[in-house]
């Protein structure tokens, strides 16, 4: 993987709800709904899709779908729920095969230090945000986890380092305290199966 900004996410699975609108742009309609993608541990992801309304009607939602797209951010500023919000951004949907699939390819840029952590059971985890440019002059900022051997490398990279990487896209919930009291809330992240540094353009 040498390309300097990347963005590609390829995902099959089982929509969980029929789609709702979320907005309308230029004319274009837009619908989200949640795509549940099985893993191999058995704990499925439930993904966010973002669909503009002319590629609802090539599929069956009640069938398996393949989605391929990119993985977009946004700032929440209501001040209710996670402060970026991430979504997979459908380019093209298609009645999926019957396997599940979860792949993500970035390359972009890291736009904030690397944190180093351990789980409970001492496995080594670095969280690291990763900065990828649209054609647009648009930026997505996505959240990506490394374990293990590349945790403790990722860790010592400095902001700006340019990096490609894959992986999965991943959800996890969690509880989040607040003055009313404790609700629960997901995160999205990009789970890193192989990283490595890229040259900068200028090297």
């Amino acid at each position: 993987m040498t390309t300097q900004t990347r963005n590609e996410v390829l995902l099959e699975g089982i929509a969980l709800e029929a789609p709702a609108l979320s907005h309308e742009n230029h004319g274009t309609r837009f619908y989200r709904f949640p795509l549940q993608v099985p893993r191999l541990s058995g704990t499925p992801d439930t993904l966010p899709v973002l669909v503009p309304e002319a590629l609802l009607t090539a599929v069956r939602l009640e069938d398996p779908l393949r989605v391929r797209g990119q993985l977009r951010s946004f700032n929440n500023r209501s001040g209710v729920g996670n402060r970026l919000v991430l979504t997979v951004y459908a380019q093209a949907m298609e009645p999926g095969s019957g396997e599940p699939c979860n792949r993500i390819l970035l390359s972009g840029a890291l736009c904030k230090p690397p944190i180093f952590r351990r789980t409970p059971l001492g496995r080594s985890i670095c969280d690291l945000m990763l900065a990828v440019n649209r054609h647009y002059g648009r930026s997505d900022y996505l959240p990506c986890i490394t374990w293990g051997a590349r945790a403790c490398e990722t860790a010592l990279w400095d902001v700006g380092t340019r990096v490609s990487l894959e992986g999965r896209l991943q959800s996890r919930s969690y509880i989040k305290v607040l003055d009313t009291g404790a609700v629960e809330r997901t995160a999205f992240e990009v789970s890193v199966l192989d990283i490595c540094r890229l040259s900068a353009p200028d090297d």
